[in-house]
């Protein structure tokens, strides 16, 4: 039965006592609201279909976030990876709200954050699809009574283009290595050129191992990781040069944190006028450059790692007309 009074601040408190239910106490502004709201949880018991919610209640979002970070990111591959999302993660106003409140509204305009932010589609995504997995989770692991739908379900996944059409002119490329030079981060200018040689991706460069890398054979091993499984290279003398200026450390290039690089990159492309290139950009120049020197789509694929030749075709390889212009004027004369 329920019991309706008024609070010495003017707020309503209602209690419910129903044999086979926990007590429920609720507050309200106004007394209407307390009556409609006490009688609609009155009819779910009599209906047996009524589900507690106290527990989604006195949980913010930030406490299952900080739950998932610390019991289910030790058991994933990519640790590291993991933490650093989550931890930005706790930095927005969604993390504020408790479970019961927490509605699409409040999600979409997280995604909207994420926009303005610079954030890429595919990133936005990633971001969204954790946050959907956390609440599964706090349902069906830590056994959290939650609104039978999902907030994070109502607000649609932005649109992901994987085809790229950027492609750095070596004018452009030089540029950039110029304004990188000038960095605070002395190693960044190296990254990009050792990048440009390889094909390697960030997570593999900043990630090499020094016990990872024969001189004598000039090759380096790039550990496995989310999405891919490791591989060695042979190494161009120019990469060799590089990695030989950084001869201290277990690693070769000395970086604070993923965001430290962030920071220095984005500000150097956008000195150089590229804001829409990504460092992830340099594996299709890198690429290209292969191709054009006479390697094969299977040696290109083999050194930059990709699982298909469709896949390098398809994303990576963007070979301008001018590119093919001398090639083209070497071919016999048919005269």
């Amino acid at each position: 039965m329920a019991h309706i009074r008024r609070r010495k601040n003017g707020n309503w408190q209602v209690i419910i006592r129903k044999k086979n239910y926990p007590d429920i106490v609720r507050t309200f502004l106004e007394k209407g609201t307390a009556s409609k709201w006490s009688k609609q949880i009155e009819t779910q018991m009599d209906k047996k279909i009524f589900e507690d919610m106290s527990g989604a209640e006195s949980t913010t979002l930030s406490h299952l976030v900080i739950k998932y970070r610390e019991e289910v990111v030790p058991e994933l591959k990519s640790k590291r990876h993991y933490t650093y999302k989550l931890n930005k993660l706790l930095k927005h106003k969604i993390c504020y709200y408790n479970l019961l409140q927490l509605n699409s509204s409040n999600v979409y305009q997280y995604k909207k954050e994420l926009q303005k932010e610079g954030l890429a589609p595919k990133t936005i995504n990633i971001n969204l699809q954790m946050l959907r997995r956390i609440w599964h989770i706090a349902k069906v692991r830590w056994n959290i009574t939650l609104p039978a739908q999902s907030p994070f379900a109502l607000v649609s996944m932005e649109k992901v283009n994987n085809e790229r059409d950027i492609q750095l002119t070596d004018e452009e490329f030089k540029k950039l290595l110029d304004v990188a030079s000038n960095s605070k981060l002395i190693c960044l200018a190296d990254m990009i050129k050792f990048a440009a040689l390889t094909a390697a991706r960030y997570s593999e460069i900043a990630g090499l191992l020094r016990s990872n890398v024969n001189f004598n054979k000039k090759t380096a091993t790039f550990m496995e990781t989310k999405t891919t499984p490791s591989h060695t290279i042979p190494l161009h003398d120019d990469a060799i040069a590089i990695l030989r200026q950084y001869p201290f450390g277990d690693k070769f290039f000395h970086i604070k944190s993923r965001e430290s690089f962030r920071h220095y990159w984005e500000k150097a492309r956008k000195d150089a006028g590229l804001a829409q290139f990504r460092f992830h950009d340099i594996r299709s120049f890198a690429a290209n450059r292969m191709l054009l020197s006479g390697m094969s789509e299977i040696e290109v694929a083999a050194i930059g790692n990709w699982k298909t030749l469709a896949v390098l075709h398809r994303r990576y390889s963007r070979i301008k007309p001018i590119q093919l212009l001398q090639k083209i004027n070497n071919v016999v004369n048919l005269k």
